[in-house]
């Protein structure tokens, strides 16, 4: 009991604490690649600690223009206390299946999606829209991801599935969605060539433009932390586990392979122009299709 509570706050811990690093390793790696000298590597706090000092500029009236920033927080943090990091289930972890998961990382889309829409802006509802539509056609395959290695090993249970390779064997279906998830990847974490939604040349941000201050720092750090956790969900399922049993260092072996997943993440960004969103939504199309063939074939056993 005690144990499976410190497990849980190992989570947040480490999870908060070291997604800004990796968002600062990609952007100075981005910047590398573009022959740039980039920021130093300890920028995000610097620009969280400042937003968080700032003043809150409300500029829309109504409860979900406030609410959508804690709102998009507390759901990313949620689904972080509920994963089996280094292989080690926490409290939490036995009570949760894949698809709350998939709920509350729907949740914070709808946050980010509530609070564009409430600040009426124009920027924000154009960047809102784009938002709708990617969420519309990538989440479904983030939810079939989870189902393949649900139905691999059987159960819905959220330790299980996120076993995958080393709970079921590496077969065709794991291999196929292993080649899905990463042609996903760059829209899960929301950079080039899928940052479509926030988009600074073009919408300013998109549904952001209108926060400042600790709301806008919130979701910084929310999306900070959900890059973080989908370049954890591609290590926790597709890459076999250490399997060492010392608990901090199967996490240390995780985050090694977390930084390598956010190196791929920045050189991929760096040399890819930004789709339109009509290039998107046919690129995402795709992915589902083949998303769905994985999990029939999981069915079929292969």
């Amino acid at each position: 009991m005690v144990m499976g509570i410190v497990y849980a706050l190992v989570n947040v811990l480490v999870f908060v604490l070291l997604a800004p690093f990796y968002d600062g390793v990609a952007r100075r790696l981005t910047a590398r690649v573009q022959s740039r000298k980039g920021p130093p590597l300890r920028q995000p706090y610097l620009d969280i600690l400042k937003l968080l000092g700032k003043e809150n500029v409300i500029s829309a009236e109504g409860w979900p223009f406030r609410l959508a920033p804690l709102s998009a927080f507390a759901s990313i943090l949620a689904v972080i206390v509920l994963v089996p990091l280094g292989a080690k289930a926490n409290i939490l972890s036995h009570r949760a299946d894949v698809i709350t998961v998939v709920y509350l990382l729907a949740l914070g889309g709808v946050s980010v999606l509530l609070g564009a829409l409430a600040s009426r802006n124009t920027f924000a509802m154009i960047g809102a829209s784009r938002e709708m539509m990617t969420m519309i056609m990538i989440e479904p395959v983030l939810a079939m991801t989870l189902i393949m290695t649900a139905v691999k090993v059987n159960s819905l249970g959220l330790q299980g599935a996120m076993a995958g390779v080393s709970a079921s064997g590496f077969g065709l279906s794991t291999g196929l969605m292993l080649a899905v998830y990463l042609l996903a990847l760059q829209a899960f974490v929301a950079k080039q060539p899928f940052d479509i939604a926030e988009a600074e040349i073009e919408v300013l941000e998109g549904p952001f433009i209108e926060y400042s201050g600790p709301n806008y720092a919130l979701f910084k750090l929310s999306m900070m932390l959900k890059q973080m956790f989908y370049a954890f969900l591609f290590v926790s399922v597709f890459l076999p586990a250490a399997g060492t049993g010392v608990y901090p260092l199967d996490i240390l072996i995780q985050l090694a392979a977390i930084l390598a997943v956010f190196v791929l993440i920045a050189v991929v960004g760096s040399t890819n122009p930004r789709l339109r969103i009509d290039q998107a939504v046919r690129y995402y199309a795709v992915l589902i299709f083949l998303s769905l063939c994985a999990v029939g074939l999981a069915l079929k056993g292969l």
